[in-house]
């Protein structure tokens, strides 16, 4: 279906991850309509992926914390735009309000069964039906399938300021040699590797001559003191000590990224940064790291993957992954690159 448009307006408000994802979407948005105005409705953890996009023209921040009175002047802003052309990317309640309030005739969502909260209700038009637990990034791209955009290559396009890039080296001033990043949290208790497991990893990396960066926000802090404890060779700890960009930058720049089903997982997916990445609740058959899909390592237990936010059994299914089997996953990216 072919729409013209000359505003378009992106809504996809939360997780890192999923807006990570969603950005070849952009981009090739962007080149179909090279001088349309588009722009993405966000709430601000994952904005400032976005700054300075070259898919994008403007942000438009949603604070979730300021309530009902904060969301209906949200809504004004997004009625302001007078979009002709909206993608619903998020499938939730919330994102249909935003979506329905844009006013634009087209309004694509995901389809009925795919979709939550009567979310449907709010849009216009639906792509057909995807597997539910399908690769995310190519549902993102059926959006594009349904305008009849031309087919590109996935294209991240993050990018970081020179500021940044100098606000990296200088961090990364006390690593002598080539490191690997591990990544340590995930939004999900069920997700999380041990502490234990990461040490054992980074003296591994010690005696392949290779130095361990952690790299998370001031959630993952608990579990990196407790590497840092345990590992004979201590990795360097930049947990909470960077911006999301920042964090982006280290990945970037880090051989290869270690760790489970998460935002940081995606963003060094993104930078090109082959990633060994760790799963038991979650499935990389929904949500693998773009290029590496190849180095997913799985928890092989009966109940995996069962989608709980939080594991009554000790995580089962995370400690059937063996620093054995992590290290065999890096050698093999490492020999690709």
């Amino acid at each position: 279906m072919r729409v013209p448009a000359d505003r378009i307006l992106i809504v996809l408000l939360g997780a890192i991850g999923d807006v990570v994802r969603a950005l070849p979407l952009a981009t090739r948005v962007r080149a179909a309509y090279p001088t349309a105005r588009i722009a993405w409705a966000i709430e601000p953890a994952a904005a400032p992926l976005l700054d300075g996009h070259p898919a994008l023209d403007e942000r438009l921040i949603f604070e979730r914390r300021g309530g009902t009175r904060v969301f209906v002047r949200f809504l004004r802003r997004v009625r302001a735009g007078r979009f002709d052309l909206v993608l619903d990317l998020q499938r939730h309640l919330k994102s249909g309000v935003v979506s329905g309030a844009s006013g634009a005739p087209v309004r694509v969502g995901f389809h009925r069964r795919n979709a939550k909260e009567l979310n449907w209700l709010f849009n216009t038009h639906t792509i057909d039906p995807v597997e539910p637990r399908g690769w995310k990034l190519e549902q993102y791209q059926r959006f594009g399938d349904f305008l009849e955009l031309p087919v590109t290559a996935p294209r991240f396009d993050l990018t970081t300021t020179s500021e940044e890039d100098a606000r990296v080296a200088a961090l990364l001033a006390a690593v002598p040699r080539p490191f690997v990043a591990l990544f340590l949290a995930s939004t999900w208790e069920s997700r999380l590797w041990f502490p234990e497991g990461f040490a054992a990893v980074a003296d591994g990396l010690d005696a392949i001559g290779l130095d361990t960066v952690l790299v998370g926000g001031p959630d993952a802090g608990a579990i990196a003191g407790e590497t840092v404890a345990l590992a004979r060779h201590a990795p360097f700890d930049l947990t909470g000590r960077t911006s999301l960009r920042e964090a982006y930058g280290v990945l970037a720049r880090a051989r290869v990224a270690i760790g489970p089903d998460s935002g940081p997982m995606h963003l060094a997916a993104a930078a090109g940064t082959r990633v060994v990445s760790l799963w038991g609740a979650t499935a990389p058959a929904r949500s693998a790291p773009f290029g590496s899909e190849d180095l997913v390592i799985v928890g092989r237990v009966p109940c995996a993957p069962c989608y709980r936010r939080r594991c009554p059994i000790g995580r089962q299914c995370m400690q059937d992954i063996t620093p054995a089997r992590v290290l065999a996953q890096v050698t093999r990216a490492l020999e690709a690159r």
